[in-house]
C-alpha cells in the first residue's frame, strides 16, 4: 500500500490519536480549493442529492420514524449560521444512509465514539479517535453556514493513513455544519464504502445532547 505521509499513533486518555508531522494535505494552504480533488469537488457539489437519496432509501426500508426522531441531524436544511466549532473533545456517533451493495442496510446507526478538534497550521484538525472507520482531516473555511472537511479514512486496526489525495478510496470530503447551540454534524456524501452518505454528530463532552 502506497504511503506518502504516515499517521503515527500515540496514546491520549485511552484513545489512539493519529499524528502526521508532514501534514495531511499535499501542500500548506487555508483554501480548500487549492487541494480538493476533482472527485471530491463533485461530491461536495452534489451533497444534497446524496443526502436525499440516502434518506429516501432509508424511508423505503421502513426507517421513517428513526429519521424523524433525529430531528435536525438528518434535516437537509438544518444548518445554522456561524458554523465555527471550538477545539476540544466531542462525543460522536455516525449514521449511514442508503446501502450501496445489494441487500445492504439503508439505515445504520453507530454510537459511543470520541472525536477531537484542535488547531493545526492556521486551520483545525478533526479526528474520530476510535471505531472501525476513523476520519482524520482538516476543516477549511467555506461560507456562513459550513466548513469544508477534507481528509482520509483509517480502517480497522490500521495506524497509518495516506495523505489526502493519494487514494480516492480513502479520501473523505464533507461539510461541517452547526445544527444547535452545542451540536454539529459532519455530512460526508458518497463515501467509497457502504453508503450514499455518512453523517457524524458531534456534541461536546459533558454537554447534553
Amino acid at each position: 500500500m502506497r504511503l506518502i505521509s504516515v499517521l503515527l499513533p500515540m496514546a491520549l486518555a485511552g484513545c489512539s490519536v493519529l499524528e502526521q508531522p508532514t501534514g495531511l494535505m499535499p501542500r500548506s494552504t487555508i483554501a480548500y480549493r487549492d487541494v480538493v480533488t476533482e472527485k471530491d469537488r463533485l461530491r461536495l457539489r452534489d451533497w444534497r442529492t446524496a443526502l436525499a437519496a440516502g434518506l429516501n432509501a432509508a424511508r423505503r426500508s421502513g426507517r421513517s420514524a428513526d429519521i424523524e426522531s433525529e430531528g435536525a441531524l438528518l434535516d437537509p436544511d438544518a444548518a445554522l449560521s456561524t458554523p465555527a466549532i471550538p477545539n476540544g473533545r466531542y462525543r460522536c456517533r455516525v449514521i449511514k444512509l442508503g446501502g450501496k451493495a445489494p441487500g445492504a442496510p439503508d439505515y445504520t446507526s453507530f454510537s459511543g465514539f470520541t472525536c477531537e478538534v484542535r488547531a493545526e497550521r492556521g486551520l483545525q484538525r478533526l479526528s474520530k479517535l476510535n471505531g472501525r472507520q476513523r476520519y482524520v482531516g482538516l476543516l477549511f473555511p467555506s461560507d456562513a453556514f459550513r466548513l469544508v472537511f477534507l481528509g482520509a479514512l483509517v480502517l480497522g486496526d490500521e495506524q497509518r493513513a495516506l495523505q489526502y489525495g493519494q487514494d480516492d478510496q480513502r479520501d473523505v470530503a464533507g461539510y461541517l455544519e452547526r445544527i444547535g447551540s452545542a451540536r454539529w454534524r459532519l455530512v460526508m456524501p458518497e463515501p467509497y464504502f457502504e453508503s450514499r452518505v455518512d453523517i457524524m454528530e458531534l456534541v461536546p463532552e459533558g454537554a447534553l445532547r
